[in-house]
């Protein structure tokens, strides 16, 4: 899932999760950050191995807010091992803020992303979750703020309905 912040991507996420675990299916799920952290310290720990069977037994992973934070070279093939390993194995759910096309932001190497992205995209379906911040729209609501109180509401605002900070209107292919 490919969209702006507080368009429910986690939350769907974590709905699709709990059908999962109710119909029997193994489930865990983890930000990126978390996933990278633990993976890193299994393996300082030379446990790798171990964690790595583990993830790759489990039916769905969940791995949200991949686009907060940029991960230093090791720790990106770390997490390109698990998300590659079972792209064409078991299911994987990915939320991103970001577009494919920024994710070198995140691994911070073109050829380790391009092979990602060629990995997670094949055989998927990928949901465009660009809208207006469910979050931002229910404080607006709920809260007598206005533009003329808060005027940077108003930019926050005429981002989200362009989709991405930046004014890209692009949507994932």
């Amino acid at each position: 899932m490919i969209g702006n912040p507080g368009t429910g991507k986690s939350h769907l996420s974590i709905a699709l999760g709990m059908n999962a675990c109710t119909n029997g299916y193994s489930v865990r799920f983890f930000t990126a950050a978390g996933l990278v952290n633990k993976l890193s310290e299994a393996q300082n720990e030379k446990r790798l191995g171990r964690l790595l069977n583990e993830l790759a037994k489990v039916n769905l992973l969940i791995v949200d807010e991949l686009s907060y934070i940029s991960f230093p070279r090791p720790n990106a093939e770390l997490l390109f091992q698990v998300i590659s390993e079972r792209c064409e194995r078991s299911s994987v759910i990915i939320n991103s803020n970001l577009d494919f096309s920024r994710w070198e932001e995140i691994f911070g190497d073109r050829l380790l992303t391009a092979a990602l992205v060629d990995r997670v995209t094949f055989r998927s379906h990928i949901l465009n979750m660009n809208a207006e911040s469910y979050r931002l729209k229910q404080q607006l609501k709920h809260s007598p703020a206005s533009d003329q109180q808060f005027p940077d509401l108003k930019a926050v605002r005429k981002c989200s309905s362009a989709g991405r900070p930046s004014g890209e209107n692009a949507t994932p292919s």
